[in-house]
């Protein structure tokens, strides 16, 4: 049976791990989260050492997109909402 997933809040890092932090998740495509996650279970030994499963590779693309892209972007994939019944028979 495995055991639930937790939360942990930390408090009080120092600048340069912050700035680690902030380095390991920009190139790695990662966030904060899972860069911390990531460093720990290094350090705990773990054996996990490789990306996640499940990242945040497109995170940092969160909040960059104007009003008008957004609008554009809806309108290029507009045909992508359209279901073809003919698919899912």
């Amino acid at each position: 049976m495995s055991r639930p997933l937790k939360q942990l809040t930390i408090r009080n890092f120092e600048p340069e791990l912050i700035e680690a932090l902030e380095k390991l998740a920009q190139q790695q495509s990662l966030s904060l989260n899972q860069a911390a996650l990531l460093l720990m279970r290094r350090g705990a030994g773990t054996g996990k050492r490789g990306r996640p499963k499940i990242g945040g590779a497109l995170d940092r693309f969160i909040g960059t997109m104007t009003s008008l892209e957004e609008r554009e972007f809806l309108q290029a994939t507009e045909g992508c909402r359209q279901i073809d019944p003919e698919f899912w028979r």
